[in-house]
């Protein structure tokens, strides 16, 4: 374990869904888009099953809007797990985390993940918090270069600084009562979270314009960003290309269940 690096995270698996039908649920048979079967087991099922495996972990909390209606099928038996919890979610996402992180229900640290993250494996976690470091918020991420050599048809979201491109890997590390400006701001751009610049504008017009021309790096953005809120925030890049990967979209769910099937 990493110098200054604390056990006992709680991980919180976002596992709601937009109002009104999901697609993707309503074309596997299910209600909810969490309880969609990636190779005969739900995504739900999956994560929870790697976090629980994971040393790291003392406690796994399922927020939803009604949590306890995903608890059927596969997921039934974690009802009765000790190390997992349900919580139910508000109109956002993050006022919804800001809400039980840090309580008894979720003590720090805290490890944000999505039921959606089909691919993710223990050692994904266990890379992902070893690289937190003494930080307040640190973000996984996956370069452009090592997931495409892996994976070229797969079809992601890019930030671009002058270092690399970076999508995210749905692994956020909460790790004390600092980060509640970050949850703020994400808060008021949880619509634009996939616009990058959009998200940049918030910070000046110095750090737009850097990442407008490319002229910074994204450890450097994230470290500036996170000055003018005052939280100490890093990006941890994942090697594995695998980290990037979640089943939103139907040719996700194709590519996981090749990758599952056939380990490319």
């Amino acid at each position: 374990m990493s110098e200054g690096q604390p056990d006992g995270w709680t991980a919180i698996v976002l596992a709601g869904q937009r109002p009104g039908v999901d697609p993707m649920a309503e074309a596997s048979g299910q209600k909810y888009k969490a309880l969609i079967p990636v190779c005969g087991q739900s995504m739900l099922s999956r994560v929870c099953a790697t976090l629980l495996v994971s040393s790291r972990i003392a406690r796994v909390v399922i927020l939803a809007q009604e949590p306890e209606l995903l608890l059927a099928g596969d997921t039934a038996e974690l009802a009765d797990n000790p190390k997992v919890g349900l919580a139910s979610s508000g109109s956002g996402i993050a006022s919804s985390i800001a809400a039980i992180a840090g309580s008894n229900s979720a003590p720090w640290p805290v490890l944000i993940t999505t039921a959606d993250h089909a691919l993710l494996t223990s050692a994904m976690v266990e890379e992902f918090l070893c690289g937190v470091g003494d930080v307040d918020l640190a973000v996984g991420v996956g370069e452009r270069k090592i997931v495409e050599a892996a994976y070229p048809e797969t079809k992601r979201t890019w930030l671009k600084f002058s270092d690399g491109h970076y999508s995210g890997a749905n692994l956020f590390a909460l790790r004390n009562a600092n980060v509640a400006a970050a949850l703020e701001l994400w808060s008021g751009v949880e619509q634009d979270r996939k616009k990058s610049l959009s998200i940049m504008s918030r910070f000046g017009p110095i750090l737009l314009l850097r990442a407008l021309t490319r002229t910074i790096a994204f450890p450097e953005a994230l470290r500036r960003a996170g000055q003018r809120l005052g939280v100490a925030v890093k990006p941890v890049v994942l090697s594995q290309p695998e980290a990037v990967i979640d089943v939103d979209k139907p040719e996700d769910l194709v590519l996981a269940e090749e990758i599952l099937t056939n380990g490319r």
